[in-house]
C-alpha cells in the first residue's frame, strides 16, 4: 500500500495495491449487479481499513505458545467506526469483520430543500474524546456532507477523524482541507471532477442504489 497523497491536500493516502484497483475496477463496471457489488465493496472496504488503522494504538502484551511465551502487541481497543447513513453501511461490515470489539455510532444526513445544506436527522455515538473515529462514506463529492459530519464528531470531543472512501473528487479533497485541515482521508481513488450535478467522474455512479438495487424508485 501506498501512502502517495494528491496535490491538495497532504492527509489524502490513495491505496495503489494492485487488489484495490482490481476491486474498483469492478465497482465501476456498470454491468456489475448488485449481489457482487456489495461482495466487492466488502473486499475493497477491508483493504481501505487495514490502511486506515495503520497507526492505531497497541499495548505490549503476552500469550503463551504450544512451546513457550511470546510476547505479543495487541489493539488498545480505541477505536469507533461511524457510517453516514445510509451508503456508509456497505463499508461498515468490512471494519466490523476484521475488528469485532469496533464500538459503532451512526450519522444520518438529509438536505434541507429549502437551505440546500445538510441537517442531521439521526446521530448516536459512544463518546469519542481521545479516539480515532473512522467516518465511513464511499464517495467523496462535494465534501458537504463529509465537512458536517466531521463538525458533528468534533462537537462531541473528536480529535483523531479518518474518512474512509472508495472514491474522491478533488473538489471534495479541497473542502475538506479547508474545513477540517487535520483530518486524514484514505480512498482508494481520486478521479477528475465533479459534472454539473455533483457526481463524480468517471465515477461509479449512484454507491446506494448500486449497493442496495434501490433504480427506479424501487
Amino acid at each position: 500500500m501506498s501512502d502517495a497523497t494528491t496535490p491538495t491536500a497532504d492527509r489524502v493516502t490513495v491505496v495503489d495495491h494492485p487488489l484495490a484497483g482490481h476491486l474498483l475496477a469492478g465497482l465501476r463496471d456498470t454491468e456489475t449487479e448488485p449481489e457482487r457489488f456489495r461482495y466487492l465493496t466488502h473486499r475493497l472496504a477491508s483493504v481501505l481499513v487495514l490502511e486506515a488503522t495503520r497507526d492505531m494504538q497497541t499495548r505490549a502484551g503476552t500469550v503463551t505458545t504450544p512451546l513457550a511465551p511470546a510476547d505479543v502487541r495487541v489493539l488498545d481497543g480505541n477505536l469507533i467506526a461511524v457510517p453516514i447513513l445510509r451508503a456508509g453501511l456497505g463499508l461498515l461490515t468490512a471494519v466490523t469483520g476484521l475488528l469485532p470489539d469496533v464500538q459503532v455510532g451512526y450519522v444520518g444526513l438529509e438536505r434541507d430543500e429549502e437551505t440546500l445544506q445538510p441537517v442531521s436527522y439521526y446521530l448516536k455515538v459512544p463518546p469519542l474524546d481521545d479516539r480515532l473515529v473512522l467516518l465511513l462514506d464511499p464517495m467523496l463529492a462535494t465534501g458537504g456532507s463529509a465537512s458536517f459530519a466531521a463538525n458533528l464528531m468534533r462537537d462531541r470531543g473528536a480529535t483523531n477523524l479518518t474518512l474512509v472512501c472508495v472514491v474522491a473528487a478533488p473538489e471534495g479533497i479541497d473542502r475538506l482541507a479547508a474545513d477540517h485541515p487535520t483530518l486524514r482521508i484514505v480512498t482508494a481513488g481520486v478521479d477528475e471532477r465533479l459534472n454539473e450535478v455533483g457526481y463524480i467522474v468517471p465515477g461509479l455512479g449512484d454507491f446506494g442504489d448500486r449497493l442496495f438495487g434501490t433504480f427506479d424508485g424501487a
